[in-house]
């Protein structure tokens, strides 16, 4: 059985963080192993329901991916989250919770997501009209050291996708591609 650990997303709303979760987890499935994500939006609506946006409740919220993740990581499974958990203590706290923790910091600036956003919730926060919105009006601290860092302002998804599993497979979290393929047939 391959060991399991967490791949931890953090990066501000938009930057493409459960964009490359799925694609990741999709190729690691393909690769054989067990995978599950953990996105931050379907954990408020599952098990966070009724948390606010409080650093209270963020937290909270935060540290119950985590718990959720160490779970799923101590039984063998690749946990993949996608949320923007902005405070580096509670991302170091799970770090420490989950022992086999790789950070993935989805780097992008906010002029770029404000142009590439949808549905104009940085317009808004920038105007005023959103409370605590992180990066703008609430804080988000960036990794200072991560595992892993991609930048979605100047690569493509696919170049962020190579860094990720390159880094993966090089520290021997994953099968190389070639190692899995012969491992199916």
């Amino acid at each position: 059985m391959h060991k399991g650990f967490t791949l931890w997303f953090t990066g501000l709303s938009g930057a493409g963080k459960s964009t490359l979760a799925n694609h990741v987890a999709k190729e690691l499935r393909h690769r054989g192993l067990k995978v599950e994500i953990l996105d931050g939006d379907e954990v408020r609506t599952n098990l966070s329901k009724g948390l606010g946006f409080s650093k209270e409740d963020r937290d909270t919220n935060i540290k119950r991916i985590g718990y959720v993740a160490k779970l799923l990581t101590r039984n063998g499974v690749v946990a993949i989250t996608a949320a923007i958990s902005p405070y580096k203590e509670i991302r170091d706290y799970n770090r420490h919770q989950i022992g086999n923790f790789i950070e993935v910091y989805v780097k992008c600036s906010i002029e770029a997501l404000t142009r590439r956003d949808v549905k104009g919730l940085y317009k808004k926060a920038l105007a005023g009209e959103i409370q605590h919105f992180t990066g703008v009006s609430d804080p988000y601290e960036a990794p200072a050291h991560p595992e892993i860092l991609v930048d979605t302002e100047q690569e493509s998804e696919e170049e962020s996708l190579r860094t990720i599993l390159g880094y993966l497979e090089q520290h021997g979290w994953i099968p190389k591609q070639a190692q899995a393929k012969a491992a199916r047939h």
